[in-house]
């Protein structure tokens, strides 16, 4: 196995293991180019819900995405929706990874599960690799990427796909706000103080955009991959929020990621060592605003408020691992202080908004 392997995975963690006699057997059966040999298999060790694995035979590799441990929130984790998203995508937009095959068999990993292309690249997150050595006109360059690619999805012609089939763009903000509410109520595991006054400012402040699009939703360096030259984004994963609707909430989504290096501690390891984006070269987030707003001709005058819902939104997610980890649904020891970090996200959010 290639040193590059060894470094982008880890070997599967414990209690997350799959079948791997039964899931070689089910490839083999399902698909015709399959070589011989033994099935290897190792975990991605980013994200913090789906599990991801590397499946590898000698020189065939292809990934395995499904479900996290345990029970989830009603409609998360739709591994036959976000393979349907891909199957629709892919076609328009070349860094969305081909999806292959979708398997609702639970007796072969546990759970549903789909298999897509393995693309070879570059992921950074809190440092580079040290094969590489990053310039700060490679960082401008890397910063540049990620708003053209942002504005490339939401510049696609969402009614060329089918994914109207699954998405419903009227009245996107009313419902993503209040059902993220209700995630948020759903999976409280302690009082916060402002957290009640900030959700009635999110309600009763909803912006009338009618403005639709193919968003992303969860776009951030960490799930883009780069060709090794650092020239383009070859890859762009985790699809499964995907859906049509005000592309300014999906920028806000971006930004709410987009660590710089003047931003509160509590904000920059929230999710362990900050990204590389707090380093010299890398775009403000008013810089990536600005940016953005200059490639795609959109007015971003009210974008406080989709960057303050997105601290709230990031914050419900976090809540929620937690509320599975608490709830002996995970083990794993990263998640042991997130309800900390989601105080903080809506702390940092409402503090957005009361100025």
């Amino acid at each position: 196995m290639t040193e590059k392997v060894m470094l982008e995975t880890i070997q599967v963690r414990k209690g997350e293991e799959l079948n791997v006699r039964a899931l070689h057997h089910f490839l083999q059966e399902k698909i015709d180019d399959l070589p011989s040999g033994e099935l290897s298999i190792r975990q991605f060790s980013a994200g913090h819900s789906n599990l991801t694995y590397l499946l590898k035979i000698k020189d065939w590799e292809v990934v395995l995405r499904r479900p996290p441990l345990g029970p989830v929130a009603p409609k998360a984790h739709d591994m036959k929706r976000e393979f349907r998203i891909l199957s629709e995508i892919q076609p328009h937009f070349s860094a969305a990874p081909k999806p292959i095959l979708f398997s609702e068999d639970e007796s072969i990993v546990g759970s549903s599960f789909f298999v897509m292309e393995r693309k070879n690249g570059e992921v950074f997150d809190s440092s580079f690799p040290e094969h590489l050595n990053v310039t700060k006109e490679d960082r401008k360059t890397i910063s540049n990427i990620m708003v053209e690619k942002l504005v490339e999805l939401h510049s696609i012609d969402y009614t060329k796909t089918n994914l109207l089939e699954i998405s419903k763009p009227e009245n996107f903000m009313d419902r993503q706000v209040n059902g993220w509410i209700g995630r948020y109520n759903r999976a409280k595991t302690n009082e916060i103080p402002v957290v009640d006054q900030f959700m009635g400012w999110l309600v009763n402040n909803i912006p009338k955009n009618h403005e639709s699009a193919i968003i992303h939703y969860d776009f951030k360096l960490n799930n883009s991959m780069f060709s090794h030259d650092l020239k383009e984004l070859i890859g762009l994963f985790d699809w499964e929020m995907t859906t049509i609707g005000d592309p300014l909430a999906d920028l806000g989504v971006a930004l709410s990621y987009w660590i710089q290096n003047d931003d509160p501690d509590l904000l920059k390891y929230g999710l362990g060592n900050p990204s590389v984006t707090i380093q010299d070269g890398f775009m403000t987030r008013d810089q990536f605003i600005e940016a953005y707003a200059k490639k795609s001709g959109r007015d971003l005058s009210n974008i406080h408020y989709y960057l303050a819902f997105a601290y709230f939104k990031l914050a419900v997610i976090v809540q929620q691992i937690f509320y599975r980890f608490k709830s002996g649904q995970t083990n794993d020891q990263r998640f042991v202080k997130f309800d900390q970090f989601a105080e903080n996200l809506i702390k940092i959010g409402y503090n957005l908004v009361i100025k």
